[in-house]
């Protein structure tokens, strides 16, 4: 483990200067330093989290197994067929289709929609106030 430890170090050090050598144009030194250590800390944890992963990927059994365990079920015939029937409900369909639908439409009941017509109703007075305030507006 002392070996990854200091892969992890390597790479916390590693975001620990990316961060300080890009925060410090933009910042004060003690505001790059403060982010630096942040930085190094995510990234330390990032790559610890990682190499554990690898690791616990790398400790499973073997796939021998598995092989082992499927050649048994294969040889007792378990698991290889998946057989489905389903029940003949032609009969079903049929009265279904043969029945007439119980509420019908009639198309000749249709009529297309009538909405009530806009009617524009101004007043030449209210045209010319409409003017004055559009002139007085434009002018200010």
């Amino acid at each position: 483990m002392t070996g990854k430890l200091r892969y992890c170090w390597l790479f916390g050090f590693i975001g620990f200067l990316i961060t300080l050598a890009i925060s410090t144009g933009n910042n004060l030194f003690m505001t790059s330093l403060v982010r630096g250590l942040i930085a190094f800390a995510v990234w330390f944890g990032l790559s610890y989290a990682a190499l554990w992963m690898f690791d616990a990927l790398r400790e499973q059994p073997n796939q021998s197994k598995d092989e082992e365990l499927t050649a048994t079920f294969s040889e007792q015939g378990k698991g290889g067929n998946y057989d489905l029937t389903t029940p003949d409900e032609s009969e079903e369909l049929n009265d279904l289709l043969k029945q007439p639908p119980v509420n019908s439409v009639n198309i000749n009941d249709f009529s297309p929609l009538n909405p009530p017509k806009l009617v524009k109703t101004t007043n030449d007075k209210d045209a010319e106030e409409l003017v004055k305030v559009v002139r007085h507006l434009t002018e200010e």
